[in-house]
């Protein structure tokens, strides 16, 4: 079935006063920016190592780097490979890249060499910005791929932008880019907005190979406006420029944080979906101070919280299990914090509770999407009267369908029942880059993209994430969905982080192994193997029961905060083959 079903009385699953569809105008992304410049002017849009950057300076630095770019033949059908961490600077460059008219492609700045050589060869990009730490090691990496133009950034601009690097012949110091003529030429006037891209950008590959993901600035648009009005109670405007903004249409009582209002501090990567849709352009939309964070300290993050007094907290869930450990985290008077969003993997129940009680003022709003659908498909109510059901994603944003169907293939399945996400929508990609075959398995001829993760729907059209097909483990031919085993892992006294691999086994196919991180407390120390066993085994039918418990000092995640199970997966193979 499709989550379009009436609504029974008994939910509030949608902003009250906002229609189902909404209008989306048809504009480049750079129009987010010129709009946001005009209504927010002076306020302090980024703040990085306590240095601001004003909208009014964003506006000007990011058309000074469209310039440069123009003016050295970089427009569109142009890629823009962006190889950096979060920075002061990388605003300015993301937007420049859009309002020359080319292409920008983020990279993880941790790939190793030949990951990031096979990206840029696949993205097909001309240029690559980097950071200066990292450029010896980049460096052998571009020897074989289309880049022509190397541009350096490093720490040093983020104090300030017109600091000067030690570079060698050929390479461009980032300063030269933002000190150019800051005149808006509205380069991308010509934008074909359906059809050039904006972004290209690269799966998680958490479970395999990364794939080139096309979205054109409408796709992009629309996912900003629908992610943004979702959270916000608002609804897309054009400002006497003509340019894209957002008018905030349901009241305070249910949305207490106003636009122009917020501050956040930002750890999600803007090289990943959730980042550059949601925390970089969606607050830049909102009027949002953010505070940027290049890598994650629990510590530094509650001291800046406090000196910000931020509105809001975002992040992973490995994010929030960190910041519960924080000594003095749950004793300090959050009561200004009015939301919380969650992405990138599904929250534990448990910890959906722990966070409820140390932020007593908070929504906690838990979101699905994926690279393919740009960001956002799914969110929990925003707004304060909302029924948020823990242990779910939420519903369907605007203009968004939802369909469960058999992992095989197959008519959509009853309420209730367990199958492959399917998503149909406007944000929905125009395909994988290049790859025609992998674009026809997982885009449907009726526009349905076919996700890889196992959910359910429920009567009033909440969807829970079960799992992913490509973590099923299958024990003596049964179904075995290491999501469930987890949830309840993470309820065990003691245990701060946990996930479910298969070992694989010659009788059984595959073996239920968990791999746990003890909390620094008595309850952790306390943990053996049998009892964290017997604390699961207790609670599910037999073919699902754990086989081993291994104790790690970290669950790997990845930069974007995604469990890497296939790191995990990968020494159980090692320990199979020994």
């Amino acid at each position: 079935m499709t989550a379009t079903q009436s609504e029974p009385t008994t939910t509030s699953s949608w902003p009250p006063g906002l229609p189902r569809s909404l209008d989306y105008p048809e504009v480049p992304v750079g129009s987010i920016l010129r709009a946001a410049v005009r209504r927010w002017g002076e306020r302090p849009a980024f703040i990085d190592h306590d240095v601001e950057l004003t909208f009014t300076e964003l506006g000007r630095r990011a058309h000074a780097v469209a310039g440069w770019l123009a003016d050295h033949g970089v427009g569109r059908g142009d890629v823009v490979a962006v190889h950096i961490p979060n920075c002061r600077q990388y605003p300015p460059l993301y937007y420049g890249i859009l309002l020359a008219g080319a292409t920008f492609s983020p990279t993880n700045p941790l790939l190793p060499a030949a990951d990031l050589a096979a990206q840029l060869t696949d993205a097909r990009a001309t240029v690559l910005v980097t950071w200066d730490q990292v450029l010896p090691f980049v460096r052998g990496a571009l020897a074989q791929t289309p880049v022509r133009t190397v541009v350096v950034t490093g720490e040093a601009h983020i104090l300030d932008l017109a600091a000067r690097l030690e570079l060698e012949d050929g390479d461009v110091d980032l300063a030269d880019l933002l000190a150019a003529d800051p005149t808006d030429r509205h380069l991308d006037a010509d934008v074909d907005v359906a059809g050039d891209l904006a972004h290209l950008a690269y799966t998680g590959g958490t479970t395999g190979v990364s794939k080139g993901v096309e979205l054109p600035h409408r796709t992009v648009v629309t996912n900003v406006l629908q992610s943004a009005c979702w959270t916000s109670g608002s609804l897309p405007e054009l400002d006497d420029a003509g340019d894209v903004t957002v008018r905030q249409v349901v009241g305070e009582d249910e949305y207490p944080t106003r636009l122009g209002t917020a501050r956040i501090i930002n750890l999600t990567p803007w090289f990943h979906a959730m980042g550059a849709i949601g925390y970089l352009n969606g607050m830049v939309l909102g009027g949002t101070t953010t505070v940027i964070h290049m890598r994650f300290d629990p510590v530094k993050y509650v001291e800046d919280a406090v000196r910000y007094d931020v509105t809001a907290i975002g992040g992973a869930p490995p994010v929030f299990v960190a910041l519960l450990q924080v000594p003095g985290f749950a004793d300090h008077d959050w009561s200004r914090v009015r939301g919380v969003s969650s992405g990138a993997a599904p929250l534990p129940v448990t910890l959906i509770e722990k966070l409820q009680t140390v932020l007593p003022n908070a929504v906690i709003g838990e979101g699905y999407g994926l690279t393919e659908v740009t960001m956002q498909a799914t969110g929990n109510p925003s707004f304060r009267s909302g029924t948020r059901k823990a242990g779910t994603v939420g519903v369907p944003v605007f203009d968004t369908e939802i369909s469960i169907r058999p992992l095989g293939g197959g008519d959509p399945l009853p309420v209730g029942e367990r199958g492959e996400v399917c998503i149909r929508g406007p944000q929905v990609m125009r395909g994988y880059a290049h790859r025609p075959e992998a674009t026809a398995e997982s885009i449907d001829p009726d526009g349905w993209f076919h996700t890889g993760d196992v959910g359910i729907l429920d009567e009033d059209g909440y969807l829970a994430i079960v799992d992913r097909t490509k973590d099923m483990l299958l024990y003596k031919g049964y179904n075995v969905f290491p999501r469930e085993l987890e949830e309840i892992l993470f309820g065990v006294p003691g245990v701060a982080g946990a996930a479910v691999v298969g070992r694989p086994d010659e009788d059984a196919g595959e073996l239920p192994v968990a791999y746990v991180v003890r909390k620094a407390d008595d309850a952790g120390t306390a943990l053996t193997a049998e009892s964290v066993m017997a604390a699961v085994n207790d609670k599910v039918t037999p073919y699902k029961r754990l086989r081993d418990v291994v104790f790690i000092d970290a669950i790997p995640v990845s930069a974007a905060g995604k469990v890497l199970k296939r790191e995990l997966a990968a020494k159980e193979r090692e320990k199979a083959g020994g």
